[in-house]
């Protein structure tokens, strides 16, 4: 991660005439508010090597670019820029803003990704679209957001050292945090600052160990002048790591270079964190940023509604702000599934849709369930201790609860089969996939089996927030 090519105006020139010209034929062939609504917001990154990279707003985006235009897509790329060229996608999102994510569109993907390997050069991996102008300020993340701009003004020479933000999920942590990044990063470009979330801190940390880089890895991140990182409470259980990071931010705490941390508890709740980490944690200021208020609920779908080039009534707005109440996140799925059921059915937005819509994210709502939730939950249910499962031991109670735990992490989050691994005690995804397969063949031949799997399914999701 932290390796990566820098492109130049020329590059990013050439990619803006490329899709440009794309745009002009694929503009011919879908109806004017399909070409606003799914392809306006689609923007050029690069084009090189006979490969167009574009950017999407979210997940949720690609996949309906990618099932209801993907041929046509393909077919104009090809016309235009000549039948070798490929079309990759960079997804822009919350959930994905961890580090760049491509999908290659050259053929049919079925939701599948590519990986690209690290390049020279050094790169932030902040998104840009993550601004103090596009935030949303309100009473539940005044303090959180004051404290941010003072620290992008003059960053490490605050009392606010580190900055600790906690809140739920899609409140808006991540973007406030890379806000603050991507203004150093313009009005201070001689600083390094570098963004990651902690499940990635601890892949690389991993890898650098078996390739005997730890001194490199760790050397890379003292250098650094700003250090962002998300979602810290993914930490917990990795004692390695944490001891790691405790070095860490212990030499850029003294250089009094600014370190910004994010999470979903206060430091003082994250059971399971090394006591000298928590400690550290509470040195400077830790603000939480609460569930918006129905004021700022209805600002938010406005400036999501122009981002999107759309014209929604004050009526829609006001009923999906008053019936979406949980995060920001949820706000901006359904504006955008409204504008994907009056695209996809060649409806007007109306008050109607907007309720249907609203019926359909409330059905759909996924609960979030993590993989420490699931560990418990499997762990309490076959009476396993949570640290056994984690050990190297061949006990078939222990191993069955591992398997479980690993098939269920799979099955009900979307983390990576590494990261998934790395949960239980650094095994690679090769030990997860056996762990998914066994379970799969052990429900065929244990009728048993299936009733538990079932009971500890129902219990995850109870337990789960």
């Amino acid at each position: 991660m932290y390796q990566q090519e820098n492109h130049s105006a020329k590059t990013i020139f050439d990619a803006n005439s490329a899709w440009k010209e794309c745009l002009g034929i694929i503009k011919q062939n879908v109806t004017q508010m399909t070409y606003n609504t799914w392809f306006l917001p689609i923007k050029p990154v690069e084009f090189l090597n006979n490969v167009l990279r574009v950017q999407l707003p979210s997940q949720f985006f690609w996949e309906w670019v990618d099932e209801h235009y993907n041929t046509l897509i393909n077919k104009t790329i090809r016309d235009v820029l000549g039948p070798n060229v490929k079309l990759t996608y960079l997804i822009a999102e919350d959930v994905e803003a961890q580090e760049p994510d491509y999908t290659d569109h050259s053929k049919k993907t079925n939701g599948n990704k590519i990986s690209i390997q690290p390049k020279p050069s050094f790169e932030n991996f902040l998104n840009s679209r993550y601004t103090f102008e596009n935030f949303i300020k309100g009473e539940g993340n005044q303090l959180a957001s004051a404290a941010a701009g003072a620290i992008a003004d003059n960053p490490g020479g605050t009392s606010f050292n580190p900055f600790f933000v906690y809140g739920g999920v899609g409140l808006g942590k991540t973007h406030l945090i890379q806000a603050i990044g991507n203004k150093i990063a313009r009005n201070f470009p001689e600083k390094k600052v570098i963004y990651l979330s902690a499940d990635s801190f601890t892949v690389e940390f991993v890898e650098s160990i078996q390739s005997n880089r730890v001194n490199e890895f760790s050397s890379f991140y003292r250098s650094m002048d700003v250090l962002i990182i998300d979602d810290i409470q993914f930490l917990i259980g990795k004692e390695k790591t944490q001891d790691l990071f405790f070095h860490i931010f212990n030499t850029l705490h003294q250089s009094k270079k600014q370190i910004i941390l994010s999470s979903d508890k206060p430091p003082k709740e994250l059971k399971g964190l090394d006591e000298r980490l928590i400690s550290r944690f509470q040195w400077g200021l830790t603000a939480d940023i609460q569930p918006p208020e129905l004021e700022m609920r209805i600002a938010i779908l406005k400036r999501k509604a122009d981002d999107y080039g759309m014209s929604a009534p004050q009526d829609i707005i006001e009923y999906i702000a008053s019936n979406i109440t949980s995060n920001i996140r949820e706000l901006e799925g359904c504006l955008i599934k409204l504008l994907a059921n009056a695209s996809l059915n060649s409806k007007e937005i109306t008050l109607e849709l907007a309720k249907k819509t609203v019926r359909e994210i409330a059905t759909d709502r996924k609960v979030n369930i993590t993989i420490e939730g699931i560990t418990k939950v499997v762990c309490d249910y076959l009476g396993v201790a949570e640290n056994k499962i984690r050990d190297k031991t061949r006990k078939k109670e222990i191993v069955l609860a591992r398997q479980i735990a690993m098939y269920f992490s799979k099955e009900l989050t979307k983390s990576s089969l590494k990261t998934i691994g790395l949960h239980f005690g650094g095994r690679d995804h090769s030990t997860v996939i056996h762990a998914c397969s066994a379970i799969e063949e052990a429900k065929l031949k244990d009728k048993s089996l299936i009733e538990i799997l079932s009971n500890i399914k129902n219990q995850i999701e109870i337990n789960s927030p």
